[in-house]
Formats: structure tokens, sequence, C-alpha cells
């Protein structure tokens, strides 16, 4: 069982929402879109739900092509930012209400709505009203009227958004181990790299309504191909800066040179887009290899065990994460260091040439 899209694109009022893409989705797998907001997340589970209508391509589902098929016709559910639930009905009449509308039995309703409540903790709260529940529980109720059907394709759009921060981590563990008891696919959009990491499965990065590349997750993370993935799938979004190779240097600029062997010694000389995480610059040399490069404070943000460095290093502007409170004034001059191992490099069209020694390694 498997959903394909076949060049599937959509276009409203001339506006390009998503480019032609391809897409296999096979069943019993947790797919996650990472984007940043307006990047086509919704429109791309739109399509696969059949809530609209491709401009162009194919949607198959078991093979059977089902573009033209109605979204109540189709195997699939839906779980939203907001907790959908009907406030005037218990938990359980919520879940057993889509079992309801397809007629099934009281006896085969009364089973599925308790095997799906004890899959998803919700078994003592059967009896209580939605209002009653706290946000974790709520979209647990919305996500378990979602799975009761027994839909093969199961879409969540940033169903964690709108939870405090400790509600978001107890259901970012559950979701993996809900996913695998359910068997179905899971589609998951999310615009934070962290949740993508946590769930695992494959993930699609998409920027303005393209799949810049669709693979298992840890891969596309490691090996992005290309600056724009890259981007999509750092937080905060990858530095970069240009570099040439001379010879056997790496010249940075500005006297920021490093040793172009290992995988950089085979590279044609020539320019290059230099990228690398904010977890991998340094305000302190730990490595012998590491660059130093010169730089001015802009702001700082101190989260409490970490500080986010935004600096200015010429034309460029980087953020640096670094541990403990660093209590730095603005417009203060400092150095930062850049092990070469980190560094990711792209050709000047943005395609990857080399990937970061430590994730090759990884």
């Amino acid at each position: 069982m498997a959903l394909e899209l076949k060049g599937v694109s959509r276009t409203v009022e001339g506006r390009v929402h998503i480019h032609p893409t391809d897409l296999v989705l096979e069943k019993g797998t947790m797919n996650v879109l990472l984007g940043p907001t307006l990047a086509g997340k919704t429109s791309l589970m739109r399509l696969m739900a059949g809530l609209d209508v491709p401009t162009a391509g194919r949607i198959l589902w078991h093979g059977q092509d089902v573009t033209g098929l109605r979204v109540q016709d189709r195997q699939v559910a839906m779980v939203y930012q907001q907790f959908i639930n009907y406030p005037a009905m218990s938990v359980y009449d919520n879940i057993a209400s889509p079992l309801r509308l397809m007629g099934r039995s009281r006896t085969e309703i009364d089973r599925a709505v308790h095997e799906t409540a004890e899959m998803l903790k919700l078994t003592p709260m059967l009896a209580r009203k939605p209002l009653e529940l706290s946000g974790g529980q709520q979209q647990r109720c919305a996500l378990a009227r979602a799975l009761v059907k027994g839909a093969g394709l199961v879409l969540l759009d940033e169903p964690l958004a709108n939870l405090d921060y400790k509600l978001r981590e107890e259901l970012r563990a559950e979701i993996p181990r809900i996913f695998e008891a359910s068997g179905a696919i899971f589609v998951y959009a999310t615009t934070e790299p962290e949740e993508a990491l946590l769930l695992g499965g494959n993930t699609a990065a998409l920027w303005q309504g393209r799949v810049a590349q669709f693979g298992p997750t840890p891969q596309v993370y490691r090996q992005p191909v290309d600056a724009t993935t890259a981007r999509v799938f750092s937080d905060p979004p990858m530095n970069f800066v240009p570099v040439v190779k001379t010879g056997h240097r790496l010249n940075f600029g500005e006297n920021a040179n490093a040793p172009a062997d290992g995988a950089f010694a085979d590279l044609p000389e020539g320019r290059y887009l230099a990228g690398f995480r904010a977890n991998h610059l340094e305000i302190n040399r730990h490595s012998g290899n590491a660059v130093e490069f010169s730089c001015t404070l802009a702001v700082s943000e101190i989260t409490g065990a970490e500080t986010f460095l935004h600096v200015d290093h010429g034309r460029e502007r980087w953020v640096a994460l670094v541990h403990g409170v660093q209590e730095i004034a603005p417009g203060a001059a400092l150095s930062v260091w850049l092990d070469p191992a980190h560094v990711y490099l792209f050709d000047e069209a943005g395609r990857l040439v080399t990937p970061a020694a430590y994730a090759v390694a990884a």
C-alpha cells in the first residue's frame, strides 16, 4: 500500500502553490513535511487528502488513480493545529462520531473506541467533556477521532503548534508509538527541524512550493543535497560564507584560511559556498584546525543554558549557538572559530559538492 504523487502541481489564480512533485509514501511510514510558513506543507497535504484537485499530475492510492475522488471517499484522516472536538459531547462520543456516520454497529463502535482510547491513553477520560481535559489530552482526543476510522493515510498539520512546551514534548514522545501501533501512512507537517529529528522516519524539505529533498530523516539532515535543504533543515538557518579553493588552501577571506585536505583535497580550484550550523561556531578555540573569523556582535539572546549570538562578518549575518550565559555588549568585537570538519561546500548554483566530514563519519 502506497500513496504516489506523480507530477502533481497546484496553481491558484496564476500563482504556483505547488511545483510539479513526485513523491512515494509507503505503508507504515512516518513522513515529515518540513519547511517554513508558506513553503507549501498544507497545500501538499490538501492535495493528498483530496480537499483540493491538482492542476496537473495524478495521485495514486494502492495503484488506483484517485485524483478526482472526493475526500469522503478516501481512506484519509486529518488533524489540525486547533483542537477540533465537539464540546457538548463526551470524549467517548467524540471518538465514536465518525463510526456512527459510517453506519457501524454499536458493538463494533464500542470495541474500536476502547481500543483507540487505550492506544492514546484516554480510557480514564472517556466520560469527560473535551473542555475538562488539558490541551494535550484534547489534541489526543482529536487524534483518536482520526485514527478510529482505520484510515490508511493520517495527515497531521502542525498538530502541536498551539500547545505549550511541556505538552508538545509529551505528545512528541507519544506520536511515534501511536504511529507504529496504527500501521497507517503518517504525514506530519512542521516548521521545526528538531521535531523532524525527534519523529524520525522520512523527511521532505519544502521551500517555496518545491520538495527540495526527500529521504530518511538523518540522511537529509546530515547530507542535504543543496543549500536550500541545508537552510530548511537547520534551526537557526544554516550560516553561509563564500570560499575560494586555491591550491591546497581554502580561503574564506580576510586572512581566514584552512588546509584543503581530506574530502576537500580533490575539489577543483574555484569559488564555492561554505555552510555551517549555528552550534558549530565557537567563541573559544577547541580545535587546532579551527578557522578564526573577526566579527561584531549585533545582538545576543540568552535562553538559559545557552546563548544565541547574532554576529556580523562583513556583509554576512551569522548565528552562533554557544553554551552558558554570554553577557557581551552589542557592538563588541569578538572572534568566532569554526572547525573545517563541520563545513559543507556547495557550488555556485547551491548544489552540495562535499558534505561535512563529521556528517559522513556519523
